[in-house]
């Protein structure tokens, strides 16, 4: 076309022209390919919350994830949803609904299991979230009336427990080693929410549930704990479950994920007051029980290593359920798979190994105010939680029971005191624990505290004293900080 005619078009046609030149044009890049990430948590599981509800309000995940490279084109798209315990999760995975889910011990059995069998499906175990060496977390309780105060007392009544979760493993678990038949209790199979619902208006006997359920309902007022996963001394935990087909694909992705999770662990242990407080917000579970969880020297250890021991408990879980005929065939090897959390470690410059050799929590530090003197005895010190926001470390129990009596009689409110159970080595709350008061020098009582009142019992017969509560405890106080300071 000449010139002379391309000036003789009318200069709307010119417009059009250009205009479809654009949109027909090759695109100098290709369109993103969206990739959605389903993530199957559990909000109101305390010790899961820096895998799931921490990383979803800290954007901490989208912080990792691959944008380059290979990735240059994918658009991440993360669906998060909530669940109340890991069966539901473990559905959804094999749906391929979701991709990543966290769940406790026996139900990340049940889930690696179920995807072997699914074939197409598998999981792999990529991380742990949190543990307790000895398997405190899960619990029994009861209503703060009940006239039961252990186990075997429960026999023939009517006990629930969320079926299929790491509560129930753990009663499975203790019927087995006391050599119980399966009919010694009416068990019954009931959600947290429903079991804390009955429990409070005295319509089952007990409740069986896993973490915080345990300590949230005594420290709600209206139930006590006659059992704790720790007189088991079988390790309990929660860990991270990926399909293998999502991990092989987007492997960067998994490492994404563990870094993220890194990233909240140490985002909580810096500031564990304040992460509480956060974490109240978003789970509505209070901040005391949160704190009582993953505070310094907390029931639960953030540590994502997939230790030998933990291994072990899956192969016992195994074996606890293989005798009920609930579970079939399982290759754990095939199932544990190190190599992201390796590689995330590699990425933040830390040393896998070593941490694979460690039990260590962070613990309460400080300078006791009360009796004046370093804390330099984890397992025997506590600490003062006021209502002011202060957070009071103390070097023994009789120093944490002066300190308590001067802070009320100062006209200074406790919102909540933490010690540690002498038999069972756990963090407890103090007005909820039981207390031997040694008296064999009168003149200077010292009370030690318990979660269970069998153990404080024992312990009184043992040395001499009586079994106290806690306002009969606190009531020694004067004499007890004496002692303490000489």
């Amino acid at each position: 076309m000449k010139l002379t005619q391309l000036s003789q078009i009318p200069s709307s046609l010119v417009k059009c022209l250009a205009l479809c030149a654009v949109f027909l044009a090759p695109t100098a890049q290709a369109a993103k390919q969206v990739v959605t990430i389903g993530i199957g948590t559990q909000n109101t599981t305390t010790n899961t919350v820096t895998g799931g509800i921490v990383l979803k309000e800290m954007k901490l995940l989208e912080k990792h994830l691959p944008k380059t490279g290979k990735y240059a084109n994918i658009e991440w798209k993360l669906d998060w949803q909530n669940f109340t315990s890991g069966p539901p999760v473990t559905n959804g995975m094999i749906a391929n609904k979701l991709q990543i889910g966290m769940m406790g011990d026996y139900p990340l059995l049940v889930n690696g299991a179920t995807g072997q069998q699914n074939k197409g499906n598998e999981t792999l175990l990529v991380a742990v979230i949190a543990y307790n060496a000895f398997g405190s977390g899960n619990g029994v309780v009861v209503h703060k009336d009940s006239p039961y105060y252990e186990l075997a007392d429960l026999k023939g009544k009517t006990v629930s427990v969320p079926f299929g979760s790491a509560a129930h493993g753990m009663m499975l678990q203790a019927m087995q080693e006391r050599g119980w038949p399966a009919d010694y209790w009416n068990l019954v199979s009931q959600s947290p929410e429903v079991g804390t619902t009955n429990l409070q208006e005295k319509k089952i006997d007990g409740h069986g549930d896993f973490v915080p359920f345990a300590d949230l309902l005594p420290h709600r007022g209206f139930a006590r704990k006659i059992f704790d996963g720790a007189q088991t001394k079988i390790p309990t935990f929660h860990g991270v479950v990926v399909r293998k087909e999502f991990a092989d694909k987007y492997p960067e992705a998994v490492v994404a994920y563990i870094k993220a999770l890194m990233e909240a662990n140490d985002w909580l242990r810096k500031d564990p007051k304040l992460a509480a407080a956060k974490i109240q917000e978003w789970t509505k579970i209070e901040k005391e029980v949160v704190y009582l969880f993953l505070g310094p020297g907390g029931i639960h250890t953030l540590d994502p290593s997939i230790k030998p021991r933990w291994v072990e408990t899956i192969k016992i879980a195994h074996g606890v359920l293989s005798k009920l005929g609930r579970v079939k065939e399982f290759d754990i090897p095939a199932w544990v798979n190190e190599s992201y959390l390796r590689e995330a470690f590699k990425q933040r410059g830390q040393d896998y190994e070593a941490q694979k050799q460690t039990l260590a929590n962070y613990d309460i530090t400080g300078t006791d105010p009360i009796c004046k003197v370093p804390v330099t005895r984890p397992k025997d010190a506590g600490e003062i939680w006021l209502s002011t926001g202060e957070i009071v470390p103390v070097s023994s129990p009789s120093c944490l029971l002066a300190g308590v009596k001067q802070y009320e009689a100062a006209g200074k409110k406790v919102n909540v005191a933490y010690l540690y159970d002498k038999a069972l080595g756990i963090k407890v709350v103090a007005d909820k624990a039981f207390y031997a008061v040694d008296t064999s020098n009168p003149k200077a009582p010292v009370a030690v505290p318990f979660l269970l009142k069998k153990d404080a019992e024992a312990y009184a017969a043992k040395n001499n004293g009586r079994l106290a509560t806690f306002a009969e405890a606190l009531g020694q106080a004067s004499a007890i900080v004496v002692a303490s300071t000489k």
